[in-house]
C-alpha cells in the first residue's frame, strides 16, 4: 500500500484544523503522517490520534503559503502528499482515492470539494449532515463521472485539494517562494508542470468539505499581495495572472493596471469595499462572476449619477 503524507498549511483557525484532524481519524486508509506547517507564533494543541502529528514551524512577515508547502513535503515521509486546505475535511476514502490515483498517472490530481454554510460544522457533525447541507462551487467544474480526466489548460489548478508524487513535486523545485502573501503562487506552480509536461488532471473521488469562513471577493483584503504576486508572475512568464482579480480591483477603483507598466494602486479598500465584497453567512461560498456583474452595475450607476460637464462658452473675438 502506498504510503500518503497528508499536508496542511495553518494559522489561526484552530477549530477548522481540528475538523481536519477529525476527518483524517476516519480514513479507511490512514495517512503516514498529518504535517501541519504553522504560520503562527505558537504551535496549535491537538489530541492524539492513532498517527503521527507533526507541526512544522514557517516563519515569515506575509502568509508564506508557497514556502510553507514546500517545507510541509520536505518533512514528510510518504512516498504521496496531498495537500489540503486547514478549512477543508476529508471524507472517509479521501488518502485512499489519492493514494490509487497516483499509482495510475504520475501528476497533479484535484480532487472534489463542496462548500458548507456557517454553523454546518457545530456540535457534533458527521457526514450525512455535511452531505445534506454542502453546495457545489459554481465557478469550478465538476469531476468527470469516473476516473481521472486531463486538464488541459494549467489555470484549472486549484490548490485548495490535491495530491502528487512527492519525488515529481521535488523533481519540479516545488513552488517559487518568492511568492509571499496571497494569490499566485498556484497558478505559477500550475505553470511549471505544464512547461515540463507534467499532467494536472481532475479525479472522482478524494472529496473534502470546505468550512465556512468569512472571504471577501474580489479579495480586496489582499490587495497588495495580489497585485505584487500578479507582477512577480507577469515578469517570470511574460504576462499577468489573476486578471478577473485585477479587472474587479480596476472596476472598483482600487487600481490602475495599464498593460506594459506598473500596477498602482490609487486608493485603499475603504468600509464600503468591504461590505460590498463581503461573503455573508447564509452563502457557502462567493461567486466571482456573479460579484465582477454586481461590480459593473455599481460603475455604471456611479457613471450615471455624476454630473454632465458643463459647456462652456468661448466668446468670440474679432
Amino acid at each position: 500500500m502506498s504510503t500518503v503524507s497528508v499536508v496542511t498549511l495553518a494559522k489561526g483557525r484552530s477549530a477548522h484544523l481540528r475538523n481536519v484532524l477529525r476527518g483524517l481519524e476516519r480514513q479507511t486508509q490512514k495517512p503516514a503522517e498529518f504535517i501541519v506547517a504553522v504560520m503562527q507564533d505558537a504551535p496549535y494543541d491537538l489530541p492524539e490520534v492513532g498517527f503521527p502529528v507533526r507541526q512544522i514551524p514557517v516563519t515569515g512577515t506575509e502568509l508564506p503559503l508557497a514556502a510553507a508547502r514546500n517545507r510541509g513535503v520536505a518533512a514528510a515521509s510518504g512516498a504521496m502528499i496531498a495537500f489540503l486546505d486547514v478549512d477543508c475535511i476529508p471524507t472517509p476514502d479521501f488518502v485512499a482515492d489519492y493514494a490509487r490515483g497516483l499509482s495510475e498517472l504520475d501528476g497533479l490530481l484535484m480532487g472534489e470539494v463542496l462548500h458548507l454554510p456557517e454553523r454546518a460544522t457545530s456540535g457534533d457533525w458527521d457526514y450525512p449532515d455535511l452531505a445534506e447541507v454542502a453546495e457545489k462551487h459554481s465557478d469550478r467544474r465538476g469531476p468527470p463521472a469516473s476516473g481521472l480526466e486531463i486538464c488541459t489548460d494549467y489555470r484549472c489548478f486549484w490548490s485548495l485539494n490535491f495530491a502528487i508524487r512527492r519525488a515529481t513535486f521535488e523533481a519540479v523545485g516545488g513552488f517559487d517562494e518568492r511568492y509571499t502573501g496571497y494569490g499566485g503562487e498556484d497558478t505559477d506552480f500550475g505553470k511549471i508542470l505544464d512547461r515540463r509536461g507534467i499532467p494536472i488532471a481532475w479525479m472522482k473521488g478524494a472529496l473534502a468539505y470546505h468550512q465556512y469562513h468569512p472571504h471577501h471577493m474580489p479579495p480586496i483584503h489582499h490587495l497588495d499581495s495580489v497585485v505584487r504576486n500578479a507582477e512577480l508572475f507577469e515578469a517570470k512568464w511574460g504576462y499577468r495572472t489573476m486578471g478577473h482579480w485585477l479587472y474587479a480591483f480596476k472596476v472598483m477603483g482600487l487600481i490602475d493596471d495599464t498593460p506594459d507598466r506598473p500596477i498602482r494602486i490609487l486608493r485603499r479598500p475603504d468600509a464600503a469595499d468591504l461590505a460590498l465584497t463581503g461573503q455573508q453567512s447564509h452563502q457557502p461560498y462567493t461567486n466571482a462572476a456573479s460579484v465582477i456583474r454586481f461590480l459593473e452595475a455599481k460603475a455604471r450607476e456611479r457613471d450615471a449619477a455624476e454630473p454632465a460637464p458643463v459647456p462652456v462658452t468661448v466668446p468670440v473675438t474679432a
